[in-house]
């Protein structure tokens, strides 16, 4: 028996009302069709139909479409949420708390997914859970239940976000010897800062929670952007060695470097890091920082000024020592000296501990640009002063470290009698 395929239309004849097929398209010998071209029209007269119609016309006529809903971004996204462990995390800490912990969880999923694919505003992420994304254990929840979910988690986040790190150094295998601490700073283009709630301690809710004051973040301040017409906040950033961030922290913008690292030490404390290295710049070393952060064992890398230093710093400078070659362009040489830079330090509890860098190319570098500079001071001493138009060599950049106050000699012994 030979078989062939058709492409047929039933036409229903308008005198005798007998429904007949009429062939549109012979397509011959059913084992000589290619079923791949098959398929690529079948898929091309799919685009012209809704998915309903496509699934009805793929399955027959005893299939109802429901539904129709996304999958593809969400379900990946909560895939990654599981597998770092935010999920579990998040029902951990909601769990005592009197909430459902698998509604809050579910419910703040949906929102950091819609934020990730379609953001918009928490209204329309109930709508958009309700009627455009397919989300698993989560078919869709009010605008309520979506602001409760966010005053729980800014309750909750220093524990959510402890159990979410404990998961995820566990999962990359981090390396957690050494904390890297920096912070920066980020402008509003307003007018004005924020206004300071006026608001007291609000009471305990059902829960046994109190829910902390609002605070003005936006604040002026000293801008690193060199923006300080503008008020901004000040973000702190904690990273591993590998650079892999750990926590991250929003301050006022009036705060300074000196309060930072001190709060970042206390948080971090809470989740159990407490042998660390922090490793930070100059902004952060003053005496009162470096014993806050020697507490409970801990220990510290710090940076320090070559110019207008401490007094331990310019000791450690100034010790004559032997330079150790630890890469082309690198020497360093260990220097303890104790308090106060009196003694040589012998390295017990008290001394400090000075590691001092030294980079001959950029040695080599800077000798040079002195020497030019020198040069430039001369001429310009031997030019008349009429000549000079520049205002002088101490309104240059780099130049007045290089000059020196004199006291002319007749001015020194006083007026002539």
């Amino acid at each position: 028996m030979v078989t062939y395929l058709q492409l047929a239309h039933n036409e229903r004849r308008p005198v005798t009302g007998v429904s007949t097929a009429r062939v549109i398209h012979n397509f011959g010998r059913a084992e000589l069709v290619d079923r791949d071209a098959l398929a690529r029209l079948v898929s091309s007269i799919s685009r012209l139909l809704t998915p309903e119609q496509a699934m009805a016309a793929a399955a027959g006529a005893q299939v109802e479409v429901l539904d129709s809903r996304r999958l593809g971004g969400a379900w990946v996204l909560d895939q990654v949420w599981g597998r770092v462990g935010i999920g579990a995390a998040v029902r951990r800490v909601a769990t005592g708390r009197r909430l459902d912990a698998d509604l809050v969880e579910r419910v703040l999923f949906a929102l950091v997914a819609q934020r990730a694919l379609e953001p918009a505003s928490k209204l329309a992420g109930t709508r958009w859970v309700a009627e455009r994304v397919a989300i698993e254990g989560c078919p869709g929840f009010s605008d309520d239940a979506a602001y409760a979910a966010i005053d729980f988690l800014l309750d909750a986040l220093p524990e959510v976000a402890g159990e979410i790190f404990a998961s995820v150094a566990h999962l990359l295998n981090l390396d957690l010897d050494i904390v890297f601490v920096d912070s920066s700073s980020t402008y509003w283009q307003v007018d004005v800062p924020d206004d300071l709630a006026d608001l007291a301690e609000a009471p305990a809710g059902d829960d046994g929670v109190t829910r902390p004051t609002e605070q003005a973040v936006r604040r002026f301040g000293h801008s690193k952007d060199h923006r300080d017409d503008l008020p901004q906040v000040v973000i702190a950033l904690a990273v591993t060695r590998d650079g892999v961030p750990v926590r991250c922290w929003t301050f006022p913008g009036t705060t300074n470097d000196q309060a930072i690292i001190r709060r970042v030490k206390d948080d971090l404390g809470s989740w159990h890091l407490r042998r660390l290295v922090w490793v930070a710049d100059r902004g952060f070393a003053s005496a009162a920082n470096r014993a806050y952060l020697t507490r409970g064992g801990g220990h510290y890398i710090h940076a320090e000024k070559l110019r207008h230093t401490t007094t331990e710093a310019a000791a450690a400078l100034a010790r004559p020592g032997r330079y150790k070659t630890v890469a082309g362009n690198l020497r360093v040489k260990e220097v303890h000296v104790a308090p106060g830079g009196d003694g040589d330090g012998d390295g017990g509890a008290r001394a400090e501990r000075f590691v001092v860098c030294h980079n001959p190319d950029q040695a080599h570098r800077d000798a040079a640009v002195r020497e030019h500079l020198v040069a430039h001071l001369r001429g310009l001493g031997t030019r008349p002063p009429a000549a000079r138009r520049d205002g002088g060599p101490r309104t240059m950049l780099g130049l007045p470290r290089f000059l020196s106050r004199c006291t002319p000699a007749r001015a020194r012994r006083g007026p002539r009698r």
